[in-house]
């Protein structure tokens, strides 16, 4: 997002975080009804257009919220979407990408409350490698013409049990309404959320063989100091690097792996 709407998420995250402090409120009831908001905005092209409407007083479009959303979820959710509507928005389209992200970061709220917002994080990898390496498993959850309700039944048949029930909510969301991205990209952007409730950033870290805890503590504590934020690491074992250890952090790298080098020198010798 850019200019207004980068603000108006801001300010959506803020009203979020600032609502979730008190401990009356269910964040994870939250995350559900924003989800719910993120496909009626999703499918509904007009409504979205009038609630971004430059023209339209936000007093206006907070009303039409209200009118809309009333008994039909919390008080705490509309009074969310209310503020949402009331921002100014670069395009009608960052609107429902607000409440999807508001809806995954209230998740991470849930999870961060329950102690257990490390595993969400080490869970949503680990279950976005499965989907990579597995063609079938990715074909049966991306396949058009099955219904939401068997998607959602496979993936509590995968996960449950085996993961927390945000991490679970979180993949059925994203499976049944991908919005235009691949399930990697998806998962991706959740754990980047997940992280972003810690203040930290998230390192793919790619190894020939699996990091001791004390190497992973020394590696964490070594991409702190370079970054000046707590850095969270998702492990990838991978035996075609062959030794050493490649860094990736947005869209830095540090590749220094032996296979890298091995690639490096072949270049040089045809050059």
């Amino acid at each position: 997002m850019i200019g207004a709407s980068r603000e108006a998420l801001a300010s959506g995250r803020q009203n979020l975080e600032g609502l979730t402090d008190s401990t009356s409120v269910d964040a994870a009831k939250l995350a559900e009804e924003l989800t719910a908001v993120t496909v009626l905005l999703d499918r509904e092209v007009s409504l979205r257009r009038v609630l971004t409407d430059p023209s339209r007083s936000g007093q206006d479009k907070a009303q039409l919220v209200s009118s809309l959303l009333a008994g039909q979820v919390s008080g705490e959710t509309v009074d969310l979407v209310s503020g949402l509507v009331r921002s100014r928005w670069s395009g009608a389209r960052d609107l429902v990408d607000a409440t999807e992200e508001l809806a995954a970061y209230a998740e991470a709220i849930a999870a961060d409350k329950a102690g257990v917002l490390d595993d969400v994080e080490d869970e949503l990898f680990r279950f976005g490698r499965v989907v990579s390496g597995s063609h079938e498993l990715r074909t049966a959850l991306t396949e058009p013409k099955a219904g939401a309700a068997a998607k959602a039944e496979l993936i509590k048949k995968l996960l449950g049990g085996r993961a927390n029930a945000g991490t679970v909510r979180l993949v059925i969301a994203l499976v049944n309404h991908p919005r235009g991205r691949s399930l990697e990209q998806g998962l991706e952007s959740y754990s980047k959320l997940a992280a972003a409730r810690r203040g930290r950033v998230v390192a793919l870290v790619t190894t020939a063989v699996p990091l001791s805890d004390v190497q992973k503590e020394r590696l964490s504590a070594a991409l702190g100091r370079m970054h000046g934020r707590q850095v969270h690491l998702n492990i990838d074992v991978d035996p075609s690097v062959v030794g050493g250890v490649r860094v990736q952090i947005g869209d830095e790298i540090i590749d220094g792996t032996v296979s890298s080098r091995l690639e490096g020198a072949r270049q040089s010798l045809e050059g």
